[in-house]
């Protein structure tokens, strides 16, 4: 049996992720442009969560042959997330963190 919702919650998520970091850029990009203080800490912060989100495919890739890791991955992803861009993150926080916790339980 594989583990198709580990699979499928890290891959959403993951893309979901890497939209919302393209978004941030684009909020951080524009206050930059507007001569806002700190829009390049946006921008910033909008790469990574584009990282976080291509580390939350990676983990929902490998959940059928690593549970545990895909499960580290994916909950490291979905929390520092949160951290990274909060709010931004909700859909795709909620998407890897019960993929990551669901790559955690045992068959």
């Amino acid at each position: 049996m594989g583990r198709t919702a580990e699979l499928v919650l890290g891959l959403v998520g993951g893309i979901f992720g890497i939209l919302v970091g393209i978004f941030a850029m684009f909020v951080g990009g524009f206050g930059a442009a507007l001569g806002v203080h700190g829009a390049e800490t946006i921008t910033g912060l909008g790469f990574g969560a584009m990282i976080l989100g291509v580390i939350g495919i990676i983990g929902g890739a490998i959940a059928n042959r690593n549970n545990k890791a895909a499960g580290g991955l994916l909950l490291l992803s979905g929390i520092l997330g949160f951290i990274a861009v909060s709010a931004f993150w909700i859909i795709p926080g909620i998407l890897l963190i019960v993929g990551g916790a669901l790559a955690f339980r045992s068959k």
